[in-house]
């Protein structure tokens, strides 16, 4: 592996004391891989020119540095074959089939290193996913506007799919756990401008954090009832976080958006409790129901 690729920071923000609680470690700062490889379509916010990181992995190296982790970020696969005791969590923006180099022809992971991704989530890691995190493992075209029995297993893990999306626009974004760290000043709903997916496969044990309203979008991929966007679920003794936003680079430096991925970072590694009882069927109840 690279030593080049990685990019560590230790140092912690002065006035953590003044932070929410579920922003800051008690004590030393927790460790989090940010993997941002891109076997399928590489977005913008992650593209990298020379030895210069790219617009998401600076944020969340900023708001990590801010909030008490340590953020290291790698497109390099490799990662998962070394020891990964050392890190207290995962953030994935990442598309495709990660065990193959694809398009930015960066060292895939080896199979033996996806299933110690899972096996470390399970045993008790925390993992937090943003937007294409969803478009990882799945498989394009494969009955795209159809739920299958058995997804792949990060599928399984992550709780839901990437099937399409349409052309970005303003939506409605609804929140329907406004205990959950990070919605407390978001209100019964917001708007934001996005590249907003069409989602399926849901686990059936998600906490559904935000719904996504479809009603008066543009696009045939969002003719179909609301369904979950944000969610929390528990995989194993692990957490598991994901929010469909984090397309575009003005995303990233939105107060909103950041609080949000904060929040989850911040439960997924257990800096926080939060009730992620099911709600799925509460709050999104035809979710399941897709476009046609």
């Amino acid at each position: 592996m690279q030593r080049r690729d990685f990019l560590r920071t230790t140092a912690l923000a002065t006035g953590l004391a003044n932070l929410p609680r579920w922003a800051r470690s008690a004590d030393a700062p927790k460790r989090i891989l940010m993997f941002t490889k891109s076997s399928g379509f590489q977005h913008s916010v992650i593209a990298r020119k020379a030895e210069e990181l790219g617009h998401a992995e600076r944020i969340a190296i900023e708001i990590g540095r801010k909030h008490g982790f340590e953020v290291t970020p790698t497109k390099d696969g490799r990662v998962f074959d070394s020891d990964l005791s050392q890190f207290d969590g995962f953030i994935f923006y990442t598309t495709g089939i990660l065990t193959e180099a694809g398009g930015d022809k960066n060292p895939p992971m080896s199979a033996e290193g996806k299933q110690r991704l899972l096996d470390a989530v399970a045993s008790g890691k925390g993992f937090v996913g943003s937007h294409c995190a969803s478009d990882t493992f799945h498989l394009p075209g494969a009955k795209a506007f159809e739920n299958q029995p058995e997804p792949d297993a990060y599928i399984q893990m992550l709780g839901g799919e990437f099937i399409s999306h349409g052309p970005q626009q303003k939506s409605t974004q609804r929140v329907v756990s406004p205990k959950f760290p990070g919605t407390e000043s978001l209100g019964a709903s917001f708007e934001m401008n996005e590249e907003w997916y069409s989602l399926k496969n849901f686990a059936p044990d998600l906490h559904v954090i935000l719904v996504q309203e479809t009603k008066g979008m543009n696009g045939r991929d969002y003719q179909r009832p609301p369904f979950p966007s944000t969610w929390a679920r528990k995989h194993g003794q692990g957490r598991v976080f994901y929010t469909s936003m984090g397309h575009r680079e003005d995303v990233w430096t939105d107060d909103r958006f950041q609080k949000i991925f904060v929040g989850g970072l911040g439960w997924s590694v257990g800096n926080v409790e939060a009730d992620v009882t099911p709600n799925m069927k509460e709050v999104t109840p035809e979710a399941m129901t897709l476009p046609a």
